[in-house]
C-alpha cells in the first residue's frame, strides 16, 4: 500500500475565551492555517486535491461548510480548490489526518490538507444543540436513544468523574497534573519549542496590531495553590475548571501526500504516517476510549508503548491522560512533552491537527522517531495515530 507522508504541520497559537482571538472570524482563522501551510510547504495550490476540515459546532459563523469557506477566503488557493467538513466531535482534525492519510494511501489522491478550526468564543459549544432546543425544534435524542439509554444525558464532564472515581485519582492527584501541564507549557514556550508551528497571526489590540504568537492560556505565575483554590464541578466531584481544558480559539493544517507527490513537486517530508486507528466503545463514560484505541493500534502496528517515543494524548480533563498512563504503562516523562489542554488549550475541531503539528515538531526538535498521538470523543470514541518522523 503507498505511503502517506507529513510535509508540513502548522497551528495558530490558543487564544482564550473572548481573548486575542475573539476578533477573528472562524473562517478567517482557518484560512491563516491554509495560507501558512501552502506557503511554508512550497506546494502548488492548484495541486491540492482536497481539503479536509474538522470543526465541531458548525453553525452561526462555523456554518455553511466552514471548510469550502475557508478556502474561499483564503489567499494562496484557487475556488477551484475542494473541501469537506466532518465532525468527529474533538477528534474531527485528527479524523481529518486519517481521511487524507486514507485518500493517499487508496491511490485516489496526492496532495490533501487536513485541517481544523474552532473559535468557541464566537460560536460556543453546542450551541448548534441548544440554539435549535430553545426554539423548540427538537432534541438530538431520539426515541431509540431513549430507550436503549433512558435518562441518561451524555455529558463529558460525568464522564471525567467517572474516569477519575474508576482509577481512584484524587483532586489532589489530578491538580498536580494539573500544574505540571501549564509547566511543561512554560517551559517549552521559553525555549522556543512551538516556534516551528505556531502561525503569527495579526490581531487589534488597544494598542494597536500586533502579532499573536503565544498560547494565550498558559497561566505563566501558575501555583499549586491556585489550582487547587478552584471550585469543583460536581458538589461531590474531584474535577474542577482547573483540571480541564481551557475554551480556546484556534486554526490548525497538516500537509499529507504520497510519495509521487514529494518527487514531482520537490517537497520534503517531516514525517511517515505509520499507523490509522479509530474505535469506539461505552458513550457514558465516554472518554476512556483513547485506552482501548490505543491497545488496538499497537496491536496493528506491531509494537509495543516502549516503541514510542513520545506520546501526545489529549487533556479533555486531567483524569484521561492519567488513565491512559496507568491502562499501557507509558512512560509519563515522555506525555504531553510540552504540556496539553489544560494549558494550551483545546479549540475542539483544530485540536487534532494543532496535537499533529506539535507532535511532529517535537519528535523532530528532540531527535525521537516514533510519535503516538490519541484523543478521546464524544460519544465514546478514539482516534490514534502513530508517526514516524524522517
Amino acid at each position: 500500500m503507498p505511503t502517506a507522508y507529513i510535509v508540513d504541520a502548522v497551528r495558530t497559537a490558543g487564544g482564550r475565551r473572548g481573548g486575542r482571538l475573539a476578533g477573528v472570524h472562524p473562517v478567517d482563522l482557518l484560512a491563516k492555517s491554509l495560507d501558512a501551510i501552502v506557503e511554508r510547504s512550497g506546494v502548488d495550490p492548484k495541486a491540492i486535491d482536497d481539503v479536509v476540515t474538522g470543526c465541531v459546532s458548525q453553525a452561526g459563523e462555523q456554518a455553511m461548510q466552514v471548510a469550502r469557506m475557508g478556502v474561499l477566503a483564503s489567499k494562496l488557493l484557487p475556488q477551484s480548490t475542494p473541501a469537506v467538513t466532518i465532525d468527529r466531535q474533538c477528534g474531527s482534525s485528527q479524523q481529518a489526518i486519517q481521511f487524507a492519510a486514507q485518500a493517499v494511501m487508496s491511490g485516489t489522491q496526492d496532495i490533501v490538507i487536513a485541517s481544523g478550526v474552532e473559535s468557541m468564543t464566537r460560536v460556543p459549544m453546542g450551541t448548534n444543540a441548544t440554539f435549535h432546543m430553545k426554539e423548540g425544534l427538537g432534541h438530538y435524542k431520539s426515541p431509540g436513544l431513549e430507550e436503549k439509554y433512558p435518562g441518561i444525558q451524555f455529558s463529558q464532564f460525568m464522564g471525567a468523574e467517572m474516569i477519575a472515581k474508576k482509577h481512584d485519582f484524587s483532586k489532589d492527584m489530578l491538580d498536580q497534573f494539573s500544574l505540571d501541564s501549564h509547566k511543561k507549557a512554560i517551559a517549552a514556550t521559553e525555549a522556543g519549542a512551538f516556534d516551528s508551528e505556531i502561525v503569527p497571526i495579526e490581531i487589534d489590540t488597544p494598542e494597536g496590531e500586533e502579532m499573536h504568537r503565544v498560547d494565550e492560556g498558559i497561566r505563566f505565575d501558575v501555583t499549586l495553590e491556585g489550582i487547587a483554590g478552584v471550585k469543583l464541578l460536581a458538589p461531590d466531584g474531584r474535577v474542577t475548571a482547573a483540571s480541564a481544558s481551557q475554551i480556546c480559539d484556534g486554526s490548525s493544517a497538516v500537509l499529507v501526500v504520497s510519495e509521487e507527490a514529494l518527487k514531482a513537486h520537490g517537497l520534503t517530508p517531516l514525517a511517515r504516517i505509520h499507523n490509522l486507528t479509530v474505535t469506539a466503545g461505552d458513550p457514558v463514560i465516554m472518554l476512556e476510549e483513547p485506552l482501548f484505541a490505543t491497545d488496538r493500534a499497537l496491536e496493528r502496528a506491531g509494537m509495543k508503548i516502549e516503541d514510542i517515543d513520545l506520546y501526545e494524548v489529549n487533556e479533555a480533563f486531567a483524569p484521561v491522560p492519567m488513565a491512559w498512563l496507568k491502562h499501557t504503562g507509558a512512560d509519563p516523562d515522555k506525555l504531553n512533552l510540552h504540556g496539553g489542554a489544560i494549558a494550551l488549550g483545546h479549540p475542539l475541531g483544530a485540536s487534532g491537527t494543532k496535537l499533529m503539528a506539535t507532535l511532529v515538531h517535537a519528535l523532530r526538535r528532540h531527535g525521537k522517531k516514533y510519535g503516538l498521538q490519541t484523543m478521546c470523543e464524544g460519544g465514546g470514541v478514539a482516534n490514534v495515530t502513530i508517526i514516524e518522523a524522517l
